[in-house]
């Protein structure tokens, strides 16, 4: 594939993305998110949300503000090695299966090919994004790379026995879940997500938030 520069790696991943019928948006003030949250929420018909351990989901107070709007909300539990968080994990894993909307962050997006870039080291667990019929993930800016090779230049990779790998899984989210039958009748949402929506987070919307730490 020609390379794409890096002024143009946004406007790119925007354009692939809603190819493979994904809905991106930007959110450069709080108003704005929450506009575009709330109408994802309502076309969803939602009442319950699962939500990853992202760090920026937290920076942009949403589990406070989900449940403020009156949302059941759910947020992967942080299990130690060798605690009995076994249970609040398959509870978890219950609630995403239940939820209308699970909501992530990424850690990378593929402007060649629109994708999304999960890792569990980064969200917990990627079912929040794979289980309930509607996956939202935030993102920054700076997130945003041009090609499969500069996504594999940024993960961590483990090379040797000492250093293990901080995360089990990567999963690359290439539009909505699709398949078809013998007639190629294109059916949407049969084995995942039938919507998946992205929003930017720009630098302003945290600046207002007071959410400017990395």
């Amino acid at each position: 594939m020609p390379p794409i520069a890096a002024a143009d790696s946004l406007p790119t991943f925007e354009n692939e993305f809603k190819k493979v019928s994904g809905t991106p948006y930007r959110a450069t003030t709080v108003i704005e998110f929450e506009q575009i949250l709330r109408k994802v929420l309502a076309d969803a018909q939602a009442k319950a949300v699962v939500l990853t351990r992202n760090p920026l989901l937290g920076r942009v107070k949403l589990p406070e503000r989900l449940r403020a709007w009156g949302m059941a909300t759910e947020v992967w539990p942080e299990i130690s090695p060798g605690s009995t968080g076994t249970i609040g994990a398959n509870a978890y894993r219950d609630q995403c299966f239940a939820a209308e909307v699970g909501i992530s962050g990424v850690d990378f997006l593929l402007a060649e090919t629109g994708s999304l870039v999960l890792t569990s080291q980064t969200e917990g667990s990627q079912l929040a994004s794979l289980a309930p019929p509607v996956h939202v993930a935030l993102y920054r800016r700076e997130q945003v790379l041009s090609s499969l090779d500069d996504v594999l230049e940024h993960l961590y990779i483990s090379t040797g026995t000492g250093s293990p790998m901080p995360g089990r899984s990567m999963v690359f989210i290439t539009g909505t879940s699709r398949t078809a039958d013998i007639e190629q009748i294109l059916i949407r949402g049969v084995h995942g997500p039938r919507e998946v929506h992205a929003i930017l987070i720009e630098e302003s919307c945290l600046v207002e938030l007071g959410a400017t730490q990395t």
